[in-house]
């Protein structure tokens, strides 16, 4: 399963969703966790998202966009989120978690390590088990 982080830097949860113009991604199973890096939209804040805001269709068309080259995600940590963006994303069987700003993105790795490891809940269990299985949790 794979876990997108709304990063400026790559080492801190410290931005919101729509302006995110980039997100760590890491691959977890039930064993281990791997830093597959970053996936970049923009230098700086994500300005197609930005700059459609109250525009309607564009800004639908914006968000919809970056939620489609998020979808292999079973996951999105991110500072905040609107509700509309939320809805899209747990749509398609994403959780959208939202933490502290400048929380490491490292100590929330080993936070869902543990939680995989120990007591995951069943919607969890179940993004594991279909993307280990070859699957789409989606």
């Amino acid at each position: 399963m794979k876990v997108a982080f709304a990063t400026t830097g790559g080492v801190r949860v410290d931005e919101h969703f729509g302006r995110a113009g980039m997100f760590r991604i890491y691959e977890f199973t039930t064993d281990a966790s791997e830093d597959l890096g970053n996936r970049v939209f923009a230098e700086g804040r994500d300005g197609a998202v930005e700059s459609t805001r109250g525009n309607g269709e564009a800004h639908d068309a914006a968000v919809e966009d970056k939620v489609d080259k998020l979808a292999d995600c079973g996951i999105i940590y991110m500072t905040a989120i609107g509700g509309p963006s939320a809805a899209r994303l747990t749509k398609r069987g994403i959780m959208p978690v939202k933490v502290t700003e400048g929380m490491p993105i490292q100590e929330l790795v080993d936070g869902l390590m543990r939680t995989i490891r120990t007591s995951p809940p069943p919607w969890l269990k179940k993004q594991l088990s279909q993307t280990q299985n070859g699957g789409n949790a989606r």
